[in-house]
């Protein structure tokens, strides 16, 4: 088939918005409707919480608000013939098929559903102690399972994108060597895997978007995908519904959570650096020229174990010497602790003069970890509230004690693709395992990395301003890394060449450390994205164990990209 497949994206994470997927379905009244409709569901910290479902009851492990949603819109889906294409299958997919034949028949519909397995390897026995482990699958088995006829497919760990690729696969009939197709296919899918992130949300640059007349207090619309047969696509949304979809806010997810110029999927390599974005017309961005080489030869593997449990407790600060009162009661509670890991915030002093209680008060935080849950329990919160009338002046906290919670660790592994079965399973039962490339390539860590030194500014007056005077940035985190994507943005404005290249020079692994402290014995690689007009900053490291292990203020890294743009830094007077 030559015609464009219209996918859209009905839920970005496990609690992401359940009208969505009625919504979207629905299509606000364009009258173009759409193919298909995927959801990502599973993230590293999902898979967490659904490993921790099937200790509890084995019949789960599968993202249960995927199911509420059905019951609400699969006959809407089926009468308007849009199948539906989602992960929330997690370490379950066999299971929540069988859930969604039940919803069906209680419905009084008949939907043909497959489901896709062979990325959990934990009957392998690969990684001692692993509470989840899963392979990222790719989009293939997704496409052998709709060409069959199914109406839904649900799966269990492929990556984000791969919703999209198989659809794309299946549709326009691609091999697994339409390297650029595939990669147009990865990109699109990575741009609308997010959900309203693609449409305004979590945009550093959404006061541009209110003043050119977003209404704020519409809720965002949902992102559709129109993709092409050569692998171009099109980002858009259906008419009426709220947020905005430009060249900024799609450049915003595509260097969300990314890490080298080469995004590497089970199914190709996709050459980030050849990205061309373009704005087609309201609320439409034209993607092409994206380029695909073979895919890596090993698979990616998420494994997330039990780590032990956690425990925290905030003391309010009020007025004046919260340094000396922070040191105090620092004192007095660190003979008590017995947790094998304590960690205590940075305070800083609040603004003189005050005109409200709250903005003269700073918090300090106390987070401990332990194997056993006995020295973050009582052990803890006990001679913390014993201090309440026996610290510093104005002694309070934010909430009472609370009971210890495991945490899990996370860390990536690979394995070789032959210990991984891709396996579709077809709504008529018959199993088909997916073969597995036979080209692969070796990506260079160094390729696109930022060029050190550069070549020094040419001499210039400069000013002290916020990095986000004219940078937007979108962070997040991979794994214990902190990824934060950097660009110019897209105002029209004929100086914008110029302040990519100032953006470039200045962002040195050192400046990095300079403007983020916490990340000064830390590893620091910094790609280039020209095309994107920005960079991509790593942090190694910055989140310790994982989201579900970290004791950082911010623990997925979301509003680091945020934090840096806030910072000053000297710009050329010339940009401003």
């Amino acid at each position: 088939m030559t015609g464009v497949l219209r996918v859209g994206n009905c839920s970005g994470f496990y609690g992401d918005r359940l009208s969505a997927m009625r919504e979207q379905l629905e299509g606000a009244g364009d009258g173009q409707g759409l193919d298909v409709l995927t959801g990502d569901y599973l993230a590293e910290l999902t898979m967490l919480i659904l490993g921790k479902d099937t200790m509890k009851d084995p019949s789960l492990g599968y993202a249960r608000t995927f199911v509420r949603q059905l019951e609400d819109c699969l006959g809407l889906a089926l009468e308007r013939g849009v199948r539906i294409v989602s992960n929330a299958g997690g370490l379950n997919p066999a299971g929540l098929a069988d859930r969604v034949r039940e919803v069906a028949k209680g419905l009084g519909l008949d939907p043909a559903v497959a489901h896709v397995e062979g990325d959990d390897l934990r009957p392998l026995g690969l990684f001692d102690g692993a509470l989840t482990a899963n392979a990222y699958l790719g989009g293939f088995g997704i496409a052998a399972a709709l060409t069959a006829g199914a109406d839904v497919v649900v799966t269990g760990r492929v990556t984000d994108a791969s919703v999209v690729v198989g659809p794309a696969v299946a549709h326009h009939g691609w091999t697994p060597t339409s390297y650029d197709e595939l990669a147009g296919a990865v990109v699109a899918g990575h741009v609308i895997e997010c959900g309203a992130q693609a449409t305004g949300g979590n945009f550093s640059g959404f006061r541009r978007l209110v003043a050119a007349g977003m209404d704020p207090a519409k809720p965002l619309g949902f992102p559709v995908a129109e993709i092409a047969a050569d692998g171009s696509s099109v980002i858009t949304k259906h008419d009426g519904t709220g947020g905005a979809v430009t060249v900024d806010t799609v450049t915003a997810q595509l260097v969300y959570e990314i890490q080298s110029t080469r995004y590497l999927n089970p199914d190709v390599t996709t050459r980030l650096d050849t990205i061309r974005l373009e704005q087609e017309g309201p609320d439409r961005v034209a993607v092409s020229g994206v380029r695909g080489d073979p895919p890596p030869e090993r698979l990616k593997v998420s494994v997330n174990e039990l780590g032990g449990f956690r425990n925290q407790v905030e003391f309010v600060l009020t007025g004046l010497d919260v340094e000396e009162k922070a040191d105090w009661v620092r004192e007095q509670l660190t003979p008590s602790l017995t947790a094998s890991e304590v960690g205590w915030s940075r305070v800083t002093a609040p603004p003189p003069d005050a005109d409200s209680e709250e903005a003269a008060s700073v918090l300090l935080r106390c987070t401990v970890k332990d194997p056993q849950p006995d020295p973050v329990g009582r052990a803890f919160t006990g001679p913390a509230v014993e201090l309440a009338l026996a610290s510093y002046p104005g002694f309070t906290m934010t909430a009472p004690p609370q009971q210890p919670t495991p945490y899990g660790v996370y860390r990536p592994e690979y394995v070789d693709r032959a210990q991984v079965h891709h396996t579709v399973v077809h709504a008529d039962g018959r199993r088909e395992e997916i073969a597995d490339p036979t080209d692969f390539s070796v990506v260079d860590p160094d390729e696109g990395r930022r060029p050190s030194p550069y070549p020094a500014p040419a001499d210039s007056l400069n000013r002290r301003a916020p990095l986000g005077t004219f940078v937007h940035a979108r962070s997040g985190d991979k794994g214990g890394d902190a990824n934060i994507g950097l660009w110019v943005a897209n105002d029209g404005d004929p100086r914008r060449a110029a302040r990519v290249t100032w953006l470039a020079k200045l962002m040195s692994p050192r400046r990095i450390r300079e403007l983020v402290p916490e990340a000064r014995d830390l590893d620091i690689d910094i790609y280039v994205l020209p095309n994107l007009g920005g960079i991509n900053v790593v942090v190694h490291g910055l989140l310790g164990q994982g989201v579900a292990a970290s004791t950082r203020f911010d623990p997925q890294a979301k509003g680091l990209g945020e934090w840096l743009r806030s910072r000053i830094v000297h710009i050329q007077e010339d940009l401003l």
